[in-house]
């Protein structure tokens, strides 16, 4: 992927809601991990649950499914209800940002936004862009771009420049609003490496 090159955010709910926070998002709703899909396990995840952020590795396998298809969609179209908000990710390692902003932008209807939110105002300023002008008022929106290079820095994990390489970990492009009908086609994943879901936190009123 040509163009701008960020550095990844950890798949890390502390790292994730602390970057949704400093975005200006009320900590009413938070995500939280999902240890397996087992009932046991399951049955530990708040509830409702309003989103599903996905992390998987990339394989040769993925990309032949990706091209597939994007050849698939380009001669046949992609019939995409007006009501999914949808970014096209053209910032390499930005995949997990672009997951979250799905997340909320599809379930703004829930969330709760503190007063000046950066958020917000980018939601409110591209909701009527296509994509692709999405992605591009993205790439120049410098106060998302510096808040997600200071999360990146958070966490476990130490980072570093990335000059010549890409992260090869992806959250699908659309963290799901569950109530939504037909959606921009996300990848197969192979191998689970991560999931995290968007709940309500206890002592708030989920809205």
């Amino acid at each position: 992927m040509e163009g701008q090159r960020w550095l990844p955010l950890e798949a890390n709910p502390e790292v994730t809601n602390q970057f949704l926070k400093q975005l200006g998002l009320h900590p009413n709703w938070q995500f939280v991990d999902v240890y397996g899909m087992e009932p046991e396990l399951l049955s530990m995840v708040p509830r409702p649950v309003c989103a599903v952020l996905l992390l998987f590795p990339i394989t040769e396998k993925y990309e032949v499914f990706r091209t597939e298809e994007e050849e698939k969609i380009k001669s046949q179209g992609q019939d995409v209800t007006s009501s999914v908000y949808f970014i096209k990710q053209t910032i390499s390692n930005a995949c997990g940002t672009i997951g979250l902003i799905h997340a909320i932008a599809n379930n703004k209807d829930k969330m709760h936004f503190e007063s000046g939110s950066t958020l917000k105002k980018f939601l409110e300023e591209s909701v009527s862009m296509s994509p692709e002008e999405r992605a591009k008022y993205l790439e120049n929106y410098d106060a998302i771009r510096v808040t997600h290079e200071t999360s990146a820095h958070e966490g476990q994990t130490e980072m570093k420049q990335l000059p010549h390489s890409e992260v090869q970990l992806l959250p699908p492009r659309l963290s799901q609003n569950l109530n939504s009908g037909s959606l921009p086609t996300s990848s197969p994943a192979s191998q689970v490496l991560g999931l995290q879901v968007c709940a309500p936190v206890p002592g708030h009123t989920a809205q």
